[in-house]
């Protein structure tokens, strides 16, 4: 699944405030030559291209439909025009292999063309222009759309069939092979498509998704589903090979998806090298199975391309600069009703698209009095009752209709677990015999110490990742611990062996043990957080996997304070893309809203990189009443938030179905985008939609 960027690339935001296709002139740029990338012998930039054609604007102005992924044949001449100008070297794979092998160093500013899907342009349009540079490309072959009969369609999708000649024929492939220019890559045999992978039919990358087998009403094993992409990857090459000669020694995952299990896959296959759809430099600590291109869409123009091209790695923060997030829960969207439900879930995405955010948190467990704890979730696993398989196709829906990131918020702790787990969360008495310790959660957390504990809360974010695609994951509140817990025998192993006392009130009577111990917390936590980011990663169906970690307003104000809950304001800044800060003022009895914001505030600024990451997360439901926060007072306190600095906010919960809080009112403040013409939005969604399966 292409990311959050990639899919505003081909979307709605490509058409605002520009012409459809600028002025293409080398000449403009040829004195503001981009910086050149590290001059290693090892770094490179690819660039993507999808189908070529002939007058695509006027295409667009008969048809007012175009597919994103298509570029003008003019624009490509101009396009390898300035790179020969502007002085890159266009490199074969060879050379990027013989590289990264102990070979030949790549020259500077080195460049990989690539062409995916084995459109027929490739070779009546793209060849020809290889021929005339003198330039070296690779170009993903999908075998199975070559095999089709020259007298049938090419079936994309159940809905969605073209011409045979869209795509090229076997001697067309071999033609190109042929020409000293071209390597083939595998794009799949027959992959590259949806496939239906829950129960409600919802389809997503079928190279990276579990098929969901309705006849059987079964998931598809994880063998079967190494088996099913072993078995088309396998009979891709070997039909390449058979037609033309040329062995396959590279993988173009389809939209870019690709995960652990499916690299493994291709690398046993002998394509180590694998192309994704991220962009950014191939630097040397870039992975040869992941390999970043820059996506070429319909409107791409010489400043655009020379922007990508200038354009660093996608490190945190870098390419997701500003974040504006709704806080939706599944518990809303749930109903027995299949009808009904569905219903509810197109009711959200309409209301997303017009309020236009960048992100949704989607709350992926089931937690109907909004307490924190997971009974059960919204994806298949191993471990918990599955309230029904919704997460998926939400964010999905959410993703590719309302072009918003989607991060899944999901406990740490707090999770339901079998009888006979018993590792969770104990505290010491408080003075007076409280039942619960000053600064305890109420919420019942799994103790983070016990081995039996953290493999459980593994498998869930592995299973959370392997059944979905999503941009990132949100963390919940509930990974904290007081300094009246853990005191559990697991814990207290843990502390021991970061020379601690095996006695809570021994710790809590010495200001430097306490010191101690809330540091050390505070990181053992961090550490699973990230443990539980790599886990999902490797699982996920898309190439990245952005990290919010919630944090206490008093942790923020009161840096002391935070070693009672084991979290650490600047710490969180450094380790995660975000931190939302829970700013609801009424959970703190806080009645001078804006002055605490303000200090709020002010303590972000303070922080290296805290003003840049940090998401005041405001509140739309007052906590001690349950009434709702009057749109205007939300509105006032995002505006608020902007004069002192802060560009990144959103607010919790949404209510969808009642429309509080009132989505015209808040977009203003909320949206991220700029507003369209309501029938190019329409056709260009439409287009998106039929062109998704060919990328």
């Amino acid at each position: 699944m292409p990311s959050r960027r990639q899919f505003i690339c081909g979307c709605m935001g490509a058409l605002a405030g520009c012409s459809l296709f600028p002025s293409l002139a080398p000449a403009k740029l040829i004195d503001i030559l981009p910086p050149a990338d590290p001059a290693d012998g090892l770094t490179f930039r690819a660039i993507c291209f999808h189908d070529v054609r002939d007058n695509l604007r006027a295409e667009f102005n008969t048809n007012n439909v175009i597919d994103p992924y298509a570029i003008d044949t003019g624009t490509l001449t101009s396009i390898f025009s300035w790179l020969e100008t502007n002085q890159y070297h266009c490199v074969p794979f060879s050379a990027v292999l013989a590289s990264r092998t102990g070979g030949k160093p790549l020259p500077p500013r080195a460049v990989l063309l690539t062409f995916d899907d084995g459109f027929r342009s490739h070779h009546e349009k793209v060849l020809p222009l290889l021929k005339q540079f003198k330039y070296p490309a690779v170009m993903g072959i999908v075998t199975s759309w070559v095999d089709t009969p020259a007298d049938q369609g090419v079936r994309l999708s159940d809905t969605l069939v073209v011409p045979r000649d869209t795509f090229m024929s076997w001697a067309e492939v071999h033609d190109v092979a042929q020409s000293g220019l071209v390597e083939l890559a595998c794009h799949t045999h027959d992959l590259h498509h949806g496939a239906v992978a829950n129960p409600q039919g919802n389809e997503l990358p079928a190279a990276t998704s579990h098929l969901y087998l309705a006849d059987q009403g079964r998931y598809e094993t994880d063998a079967e589903f190494q088996s099913r992409v072993q078995a088309d990857l396998g009979s891709c090459i070997r039909q390449v090979k058979d037609r033309t000669g040329f062995a396959v020694r590279a993988m173009v995952w389809p939209y870019g998806a690709q995960n652990k299990a499916v690299r493994s896959v291709s690398t046993g296959l002998g394509m180590q090298t694998q192309f994704t759809l991220e962009s950014g430099p191939n630097t040397r600590d870039v992975p040869l199975d992941r390999m970043r291109r820059i996506l070429a869409t319909y409107d791409i123009d010489v400043g655009g391309l020379e922007r990508s091209m200038r354009e660093p790695a996608e490190n945190r923060g870098e390419v997701h600069p500003v974040e504006r997030a709704v806080v939706v829960s599944l518990d809303d969207v749930y109903d027995a009703s299949p009808d009904v439900q569905e219903k509810k879930l197109g009711d959200l995405i309409e209301r997303i698209y017009h309020l236009r955010p960048s992100s949704v948190y989607l709350q992926a467990f089931s937690d109907p009095t909004r307490s924190g704890f997971a009974q059960a979730v919204y994806f298949p696993n191993r471990h918990l009752p599955v309230r029904a398989d919704l997460f998926s196709r939400a964010a999905w829906q959410l993703n590719t209709r309302a072009d918003v990131a989607v991060y899944a918020w999901m406990p740490v702790l707090a999770f339901a677990a079998p009888e006979n787990l018993n590792g969770r969360v104990e505290f010491v008495a408080a003075a007076g015999g409280a039942t619960l310790p000053p600064g305890a959660s109420a919420v019942r957390r799994l103790s983070p110490f016990d081995p039996a504990a953290r493999e459980l809360v593994r498998d869930l974010y592995e299973d959370l990742g392997k059944h979905s695609s999503f941009t990132g994951v949100l963390f919940g509140e509930d990974a904290m611990l007081s300094d009246f817990e853990d005191a559990g025998h697991h814990a207290l192993d843990t502390y021991a062996r970061w020379n601690l006392p095996r006695n809570i009130e021994q710790i809590r009577a010495d200001p430097a043990l306490a010191k101690h111990w809330g540091d050390m917390k505070t990181r053992y936590l961090i550490d699973f957080t990230k443990e539980l980011e790599r886990i999902v990663l490797d699982s996920q169906n898309s190439g990245e996997v952005l990290t919010v970690r919630t944090i206490f307003p008093d942790v923020v104000l009161d840096p002391e304070s935070g070693r009672r809950y084991a979290q650490n304001y600047a710490d969180f800044v450094h380790a995660y893309d975000f931190v939302g800060l829970l700013a609801m003022p009424s959970r703190q009895g806080i009645t001078s809203v804006d002055s605490w914001l303000d200090k709020l505030s002010t303590r972000a600024r303070e922080v290296p990189d805290g003003a840049r990451r940090t998401v005041f997360l405001l509140e739309a439901t007052d906590a001690r009443t349950t009434t709702a926060i009057p749109t205007e007072r939300i509105a006032e306190q995002m505006r608020h938030l902007r004069q002192t600095g802060m560009v990144s906010y959103g607010y919790y919960p949404d209510d969808f179905a009642h429309n509080v809080p009132d989505a015209v009112a808040l977009r203003d403040v909320m949206s991220m985008r700029s507003r369209l013409d309501p029938s190019s939005i329409n056709a260009l969604l439409s287009a998106n939609s039929a062109s998704g399966a060919r990328r």
